[in-house]
């Protein structure tokens, strides 16, 4: 996806980069081989060499910074396929509060599932965070990251950020995570199956009475959230993908949006 993609360089648009695949420039190592046989729009062909030059070697280096610079966030979807190794998969609890102070359960899902508890380990975030290239959510930008950000001030927030919420909309399909996911088939284990945020809050409340069984529980429907995000995104990225070079969209979609007046 990344390596096909050219809307990183200045002066190409959508109409361009569409154009550019319809010429037959597939991928930045074609435009290099033969970059005079492309038309470019209103882009010089020589700073297009060079952003894709430079382009390349980030990929090589993992320097996801280069194209949190250049990519617009509502493009980092695109990034996805090249650092998905470096990913973390994010979703908080809060005790129903929206502030950093309400934040219970941090959960991160990288392969294995890390949680992160109020009271008990939650500053060890800090640190552990800044190891990722890119971070997955679902809503993230308007709830889970502002919150995150005021609670860990420090922190370089420098990460490419994927939130599926976006990508989801664009290709027609509505509702939150819990509806998303049993549209990909996903079945929640029994005993959290269910459990919504609203079961969260009340969760934590439960564990603070000294129920001992309640923080498990908790944390289990956490660990749900954040791992589901990955089994998500790795179909979601391919249907975006397909709408986007194609105007393919998966019948799972059913408000279809313009592939030429969409903005992904």
């Amino acid at each position: 996806m990344l390596q096909q993609t050219f809307l990183h360089v200045p002066g190409i648009g959508r109409d361009t980069e569409r154009a550019l695949w319809q010429q037959g420039c597939d991928c930045w190592q074609t435009f290099l081989d033969n970059p005079n046989e492309f038309r470019t729009g209103s882009a010089p062909k020589a700073t297009v060499r060079s952003i894709l030059k430079k382009s390349q070697d980030a990929v090589a280096a993992k320097n996801h910074q280069f194209f949190g610079d250049l990519l617009r966030v509502a493009d980092h979807w695109r990034a996805w396929d090249e650092f998905k190794s470096s990913c973390a998969y994010l979703d908080i609890e809060t005790d129903g509060g929206r502030t950093a102070q309400a934040v219970t359960v941090i959960g991160i899902w990288d392969g294995e599932f890390r949680a992160y508890v109020a009271g008990d380990n939650i500053e060890q975030f800090r640190s552990d965070i800044t190891k990722y290239n890119m971070i997955v959510s679902f809503f993230g930008s308007g709830f889970d990251l502002p919150i995150l950000m005021k609670m860990y001030r420090s922190v370089i927030w420098d990460q490419l950020h994927l939130d599926l919420i976006h990508p989801a909309r664009a290709l027609g399909i509505r509702g939150g995570l819990k509806k998303i996911e049993r549209m990909y088939g996903i079945q929640r284990p029994e005993g959290i199956d269910g459990l919504t945020g609203l079961d969260a809050v009340r969760l934590w409340r439960q564990h603070r009475m000294g129920r001992k069984s309640a923080l498990q529980t908790l944390l289990d429907y956490n660990q749900a959230d954040v791992e589901n995000l990955e089994t998500i995104a790795c179909d979601m990225m391919q249907e975006m993908w397909d709408f986007t070079r194609h105007g393919v969209l998966c019948q799972r979609g059913k408000d279809q949006p313009s592939l030429t007046s969409l903005d992904f």
